[in-house]
């Protein structure tokens, strides 16, 4: 238990540094993107401007030996050129960047047919603007692969600053997990001892008041009218002590599921399909004076690794309180499954559906949903704390689900 409340903490602390930490890099990375996108643009403009107002020259007729190369840009200005409508070049201005006839041929063609009026080249590292003109389109290019590479470069280093950060993280949450965890243990641990103790302190004395009102009950000599006292003294002793035997049980599936006692488990390889058929047997007497019945759906052949007696208490309480209750002339469903790498039990009844309120605290210990029918069911609202602690204890999860169409369904995977 405290070993999946250990877990619980560290991936609840790391999510939620995680966003915190992911939304500020985000924003960083994306704020410096704006940044630099702006400032290309403004680039671009500028060509254009000074292309249309006639401050850079635009050279026509073939291109010197200078003006090839390979492709990208060795500065951080612009090229403008002059093109046809359908994307012949007609000249270009002059400008210390250089690009490869081909490359440069590819990206005019990329803005020409392009139907917005402007865009990005990632794999030459090319931004274009372009504008109408009368002859045809004036397009601006500008070198990014410095933007490119700056911001590729803060995009790792973001990436990694996250992960080393979660790593760190992790490390310092396993310490202090422990530390944080340590009074809800020592308290658990507390708050265990103190039910096993008090319920063996119990016994003694109920076991003395038990046999003294038996005594007293045999006794002819005690009027009639007096006996009802001790009958109903007897009565409430024998109701005490099932519920001290069940604090002790409640005590050691504590023990069991917290992983303090794993001895408090006597594991052995039993045949599943077998105690699940047994277990469901010893009720169809039952369920049929309470005016249902059972049936079950049980694959075969089913092992499994467990406490024979404290999993057949566990499918035993579950199929008792499925009868018990389950609408007259109804049909309780027993069915167990192989799931994958695991085992599915499932129980249904057609019963009244339970209140969401109810639901979520239908395995808190003493809680019971109907409180008019406490003594009449006979129970102390722990067989399901009970339940849910022997099926923990073995490693698995018990979860129900309750409708009006469907009726109500525990499940148990293990």
């Amino acid at each position: 238990m405290f070993k999946k409340l250990r877990i619980q903490f560290i991936a609840i602390t790391l999510t939620l540094v995680g966003v915190v930490m992911a939304a500020t890099l985000g924003v960083s990375c994306y704020s410096n993107y704006s940044t630099q996108y702006s400032i290309t643009m403004e680039s671009l403009e500028k060509g254009l401007e000074s292309a249309s107002s006639g401050t850079s020259s635009i050279k026509t007729g073939p291109e010197s030996p200078s003006d090839s190369g390979s492709h990208g840009f060795s500065g951080t200005f612009t090229l403008t050129v002059t093109t046809s409508a359908t994307g012949v070049i007609l000249g270009k201005s002059d400008s210390p960047i250089s690009i490869s006839a081909d490359d440069l041929a590819t990206i005019v063609n990329e803005a020409v047919t392009s139907s917005a009026s402007s865009g990005h080249n990632s794999d030459y590292h090319l931004a274009w603007l372009k504008r109408f003109t009368d002859t045809g389109y004036l397009i601006s290019i500008a070198d990014t692969s410095s933007r490119d590479s700056a911001l590729n470069r803060q995009l790792l280093m973001s990436v990694g600053i996250f992960v080393g950060a979660l790593a760190v993280l992790f490390v310092i949450a396993w310490f202090l997990s422990s530390w944080i965890l340590g009074p809800v243990k020592d308290a658990w641990e507390r708050q265990r001892r103190f039910i096993s103790d008090a319920s063996h302190e119990l016994k003694t004395p109920l076991s003395v008041i038990i046999a003294n009102t038996g005594i007293l009950q045999r006794d002819h000599d005690i009027p009639s009218q007096s006996m009802r006292w001790v009958d109903s003294t007897a009565d409430e002793a024998n109701h005490m002590k099932s519920l001290v035997e069940e604090l002790l049980v409640l005590a050691r599936t504590d023990e069991a599921a917290s992983g303090t006692a794993q001895s408090a488990l006597a594991r052995e390889d039993l045949d599943l399909s077998e105690l699940v058929d047994e277990s469901v047997l010893e009720f169809d007497a039952i369920a049929f004076e309470r005016g249902c019945s059972i049936d079950t759906d049980i694959e075969k052949g089913i092992r499994f690794n467990a406490d024979k007696d404290q999993l057949g208490r566990a499918v035993r309480t579950l199929v008792d309180n499925a009868s018990k209750y389950a609408t007259k002339n109804t049909t309780v469903m027993v069915t167990l499954r192989r799931a994958g790498r695991r085992v599915k039990l499932t129980i249904n009844n057609a019963g009244p559906a339970i209140d969401s309120e109810d639901l979520e605290h239908l395995f808190d210990r003493f809680y019971r949903s109907d409180k008019a029918r406490a003594r009449e069911t006979g129970g102390f609202g722990l067989g399901l704390a009970i339940c849910k602690g022997i099926i923990e204890a073995h490693g698995g999860e018990i979860s129900v689900s309750s409708t009006e169409k469907d009726g109500t369904t525990f499940t148990v995977l293990l």
